[in-house]
């Protein structure tokens, strides 16, 4: 097989969380120029369907739009349903959909923290759990991508910078959720990983990047944020046959910033 064919996606079924826009969206796009056949996932119809437009007309991609809020564990299963009913087999996952919530943690509230907890971990357990079920288990083979952060991997108390524990929590736990899964699945050919981003402008990422977005980048040796484009080869490889012996392993996309 030639390194092509190893990045070849063409015919392979992904279903993406969050996949409206943002990190989820670019992703998609470099899943879509590889051949991939996509299920994205969402809250808001109107976002979902403009993102199935724009994969559509750039690279005439078979995508199918599933609104649902993965905060809700019982949503899950039925919209796993749908993108299997619509695709077939899921080969990809990648759980990207995910909350933050700003505020220091004596003042945080107990809601906001299991709304963060809820979408940022618990929807990727049942996410998991029901492709894992449904599609990748009895076929023996996979690849799951899970989204975490470089403030999964740090403390991520920077001066200035707005309190963020309940995320900063969950994304490490996503950190270790990748790892231990990657361990007990390899017996069915199956790769789990992690990709942790570093700031890249999306809407979540809005606020702090309009406080200190110089200072953000200037921390970064590459000396800025992250780019549309920055993610898509690391996704790419962890979702086809390039990435075949690569399981367990956390990956930062921050232009060096876990480096120093």
């Amino acid at each position: 097989m030639s390194i092509k064919q190893r990045f070849d996606l063409t015919g392979k079924a992904a279903l993406v969380t969050g996949g409206s826009r943002g990190l989820g969206l670019q992703m998609a796009e470099a899943l879509a120029e590889m051949g991939a056949r996509l299920a994205l996932v969402a809250r808001k119809a109107d976002e979902l369907e403009l993102a199935a437009a724009e994969l559509r007309a750039q690279w005439g991609a078979e995508v199918v739009p599933l609104v649902a809020d993965l905060s809700k564990p019982a949503t899950i299963g039925p919209v796993v349903e749908r993108a299997i009913a619509a695709l077939g087999p899921i080969d990809v996952l990648i759980n990207n959909a995910g909350t933050t919530w700003g505020a220091a943690t004596i003042d945080h509230p107990l809601e906001a923290w299991q709304k963060v907890v809820d979408l940022n971990l618990t929807s990727m357990f049942v996410m998991c759990q029901e492709v894992g079920r449904r599609s990748m288990l009895p076929r023996r083979q996979g690849r799951i991508i899970n989204i975490a952060s470089i403030l999964g991997l740090v403390g991520g108390g920077d001066p200035g910078r707005p309190a963020t524990l309940a995320y900063n929590t969950t994304k490490g736990g996503v950190v270790n959720f990748t790892r231990s899964l990657a361990a007990e699945w390899a017996q069915y050919n199956i790769n789990v990983n992690a990709i942790a981003p570093g700031f890249f402008p999306t809407r979540m990422t809005k606020g702090v990047l309009e406080m200190m977005g110089e200072a953000v980048a200037a921390k970064a040796p590459l000396k800025r944020v992250g780019g549309p484009e920055d993610l898509k080869g690391l996704t790419v490889l962890l979702a086809s046959e390039a990435g075949a012996f690569i399981t367990g392993q956390i990956v930062a996309v921050d232009g060096g910033v876990t480096a120093v």
